[in-house]
C-alpha cells in the first residue's frame, strides 16, 4: 500500500475509533512535505463511500492536506453517513495529489482520461477527477462538474485543467 493511501487509512482508522487526528510523521519525505492540493476517495464493495478534497492547497504539506481530507471524506461528504466502525474493513481508499489548475482556452485542451477539470463561474466551482470509470467523453466529464457546481449555462464560464497522481 503506498504511503498516502496508508496515511489517509489510518487518519480514517484513528478519527472513526478514537475520534482523534493523526498528526503528520515527523520525519517528512519530499513527497509528503511539499504543498498540493488533495483528493482522498474511499469505496466500500467498488462502489463510492466518501470523497472530498482541495484543489489548492489548504495545509502545510501534502501529509496534512491527506489526513484533513481523509476524515472529511469519512465524516463530511454530504452524500453520504459518516463510516462507522463496522464498515471499516470493507474499505477501499485511493489518494489524488493535483498539479496546480491551468486554464483553458477551449475544450480541445481537454481529455477526460489524462486531466481533471474545475468549472468556474463567479462564485460556483465545480470539479471532476480525471479518469473515472463511465466518464468518457469531454462534454460528459463538463457536464458532470458543471451539475456538481449548479452551473446550468456556459456564459462566462472559466474552464481550468489539471493531472494528478493517482495512489491506491
Amino acid at each position: 500500500m503506498h504511503r498516502l493511501v496508508e496515511l489517509a487509512k489510518q487518519s480514517i482508522e484513528e478519527y472513526v475509533r478514537r475520534g482523534k487526528r493523526l498528526l503528520p510523521p515527523r520525519d517528512l519525505s519530499p513527497e509528503l512535505s511539499h504543498r498540493a492540493g488533495v483528493f482522498v476517495s474511499i469505496k466500500k464493495h467498488g462502489s463510492l463511500r466518501g470523497c472530498i478534497g482541495t484543489f489548492e492547497p489548504c495545509a502545510n504539506s501534502v501529509a496534512e492536506e491527506v489526513i484533513r481530507n481523509a476524515v472529511a471524506a469519512a465524516t463530511q461528504d454530504p452524500r453520504f453517513r459518516a463510516v462507522t466502525i463496522d464498515e471499516l474493513d470493507d474499505l477501499e481508499y485511493s489518494v489524488d495529489v493535483l498539479t496546480p489548475p491551468e486554464k483553458i482556452s477551449h475544450i480541445s485542451d481537454l481529455n477526460p482520461k489524462k486531466y481533471g477539470v474545475i468549472v468556474v463561474q463567479g462564485m460556483k466551482r465545480g470539479l471532476l477527477l480525471p479518469d473515472l470509470e463511465g466518464v468518457g467523453t469531454v462534454e460528459e466529464q463538463l457536464r458532470i462538474a458543471k451539475a456538481k457546481a449548479g452551473i446550468w449555462t456556459d456564459e462566462d464560464l472559466e474552464i481550468f485543467r489539471f493531472t494528478v497522481d493517482r495512489h491506491t
